[in-house]
């Protein structure tokens, strides 16, 4: 379905996002990544954390 390399920059925002992204990765991800796939990485890291957080508070707040 994804492309490897889309794997590869799945995997680069994940770890971006969570702050553990290597300085080797990373220069890896500026001179080899596409911009377009790190754009849609990242719009869906952003939606699935913020549905995440919306889950979580709707189980731990009874409506």
């Amino acid at each position: 379905m994804f492309s490897s390399n889309f794997k590869e920059t799945l995997k680069s925002v994940g770890a971006a996002f969570f702050g553990v992204q290597s300085d080797k990765n990373r220069k890896r991800d500026f001179t080899q990544g596409k911009f377009s796939h790190f754009v849609i990485a990242g719009i869906l890291a952003v939606v699935l954390f913020i549905t995440s957080l919306v889950v979580i508070v709707s189980l731990v707040i009874p409506s």
